[in-house]
């Protein structure tokens, strides 16, 4: 080989190693963490599984279980008040008591009615019986026989009139006392004593509100409504299949909250159009009287249990018009951008529908400095 061949290869051979340097230089330039650049901390923290609760917040109203009328059935003057307004009174506790005189009078006179229609009737079933073998005799004529029959059903039939009166007279005279209802809380009378009261624009009394339970009545979404749709929930009713019912909690006007929990009994088959909600009621034990109807308060309903789901701190996801992403730091200290589909919002935290497994190292502080690919430093907010 002669010294040109020689000297043209060696010129070659430095120039290949001339690009691969410059190659190397750029690669090493455009890497996310230069020597001369510092690592950039961050701090990490697993995903984790766990059981959780989702609740929906709302306005609700709260109502009497049962609010009850007590009003006049027959026309009279009221006479007086057996009752203490605001207090409590038991099913079928006479309340008030209209004027008796002419029921009282009608009561008496269907009643010597009836005694003398069931005279009558026992005259004509003696007259009857009389005829009768006198008529198998042939002592009597048939127009006798028919004569005596005709008049004893007759009088049976008077004697059944007259019974009816006296049970109509006797119905509307119980009707003078106006009884309660139901058992629960009476309201202030509605009319003074001596008015005169009875069927029509005078009849109501006073009202009766049961109310050691109440209803509490509030609306949710239609979005709402399609959610729990999609997790086979059923509003309003019970399902033995789950270990968890739709219970509520209410919180009080000074902010506490009461103490005991109503579980949603009905739910509105269909949405307002106008409102794009629907009707959802709940019972609640109201043994002390604290809630009042027509109440305001703060609904808190559960809406469904996750069991182990992964949910990612709040401050750790970043929402842009692509999606949900986060961090992952990578075995090698690398960070990954990771798309996630969310699902509900619990708390400060998301449950992670897809795209992240348990234990999985997440970047919860710092990745707004990062890129993916980059090298970095952790810190662990968690004791291993």
């Amino acid at each position: 080989m002669n010294k040109k061949n020689i000297f043209k290869r060696r010129k070659l051979a430095y120039g290949l190693l001339t690009m691969i340097l410059i190659a190397g230089v750029y690669i090493f330039l455009s890497r996310p963490n230069r020597i001369d650049q510092p690592v950039p901390t961050i701090v990490i923290e697993p995903a984790l599984k766990d059981h959780i609760e989702i609740y929906g917040e709302y306005v609700g109203r709260i109502r009497a279980q049962r609010f009850v009328e007590v009003r006049a059935r027959v026309e009279g003057y009221l006479e007086s008040m057996l009752f203490s307004e605001g207090t409590y009174v038991n099913k079928n506790q006479v309340l008030f008591i209209i004027n008796q005189d002419q029921y009282r009078a009608k009561a008496d006179k269907a009643k010597a009615q009836l005694k003398k229609d069931q005279a009558q009737a026992l005259k004509a079933q003696r007259d009857f019986e009389r005829i009768k073998p006198l008529y198998e005799q042939n002592a009597a004529s048939q127009l006798d026989l028919d004569n005596a029959e005709a008049a004893y059903e007759s009088a049976v039939a008077t004697v059944g009139m007259s019974e009816a009166d006296l049970a109509q007279a006797n119905l509307e005279l119980s009707y003078t006392k106006v009884c309660s209802p139901l058992s629960g809380h009476i309201s202030e009378r509605s009319v003074d004593l001596g008015t005169l009261v009875g069927p029509g624009s005078k009849s109501l009394l006073a009202t009766v509100v049961k109310s050691d339970t109440v209803l509490v009545d509030f609306s949710m979404t239609a979005l709402d409504y399609l959610k729990s749709k999609e997790r086979n929930i059923n509003l309003g009713r019970r399902d033995s299949s789950r270990s968890w019912q739709p219970n509520i909690t209410i919180t009080l006007a000074d902010n506490t909250i009461y103490p005991y929990k109503g579980l949603v009994d009905f739910a509105e088959p269909q949405v307002d159009p106008q409102t794009g909600t629907f009707s959802v009621r709940a019972e609640m034990p109201n043994p002390r009287q604290v809630l009042l109807p027509g109440q305001f308060t703060k609904v808190k309903i559960l809406l469904d249990v996750r069991q182990n789901a992964i949910i990612v701190p709040h401050k750790a996801i970043t929402i842009e018009k692509g999606g949900a992403y986060i961090y992952v730091m990578r075995n090698d200290y690398t960070v990954e951008k990771r798309f996630i589909e969310l699902g509900p919002e619990f708390e400060n935290s998301f449950i992670v529908e897809r795209g992240l497994i348990e234990g999985e190292k997440i970047v919860t502080e710092g990745f707004h400095k990062l890129s993916p690919g980059m090298l970095v430093k952790p810190v662990s907010n968690h004791e291993d």
